[in-house]
């Protein structure tokens, strides 16, 4: 699998795009920086997906779960516990 660095508007961290088992998806990891940062950058990856076979990865050091409230009527979501202790969220467009 080949990731693919990309530009995403109004982001601070590094987005790269890459696809697997026939869907798009875009990934960055915010483990390494504080709040607001890691909702920011989300809020605009989310803007990116525009059909059901596009996911936005994000890992972050805890579960997110002020962005799940805030994002639940457009998008669902799939959490990984990592052997690091942190998470990996993938996002979708209901």
């Amino acid at each position: 699998m080949k990731k693919e660095l990309v530009e995403v508007p109004r982001t601070t961290l590094k987005f790269y795009k890459y696809e697997m088992d026939g869907l798009l998806f875009y990934e960055f990891d915010a483990t390494e920086c504080s709040p607001p940062e890691p909702m920011v950058n989300a809020i605009n990856g989310l803007r990116m997906l525009k059909n059901e076979n596009e996911r936005l990865a994000v890992t972050f050091f805890h579960e997110p779960t002020p962005l799940f409230e805030k994002t639940a009527k457009s998008f669902i979501h799939e959490i990984e516990e990592l052997e690091s202790g942190d998470v990996r969220v993938i996002f979708r467009k209901i």
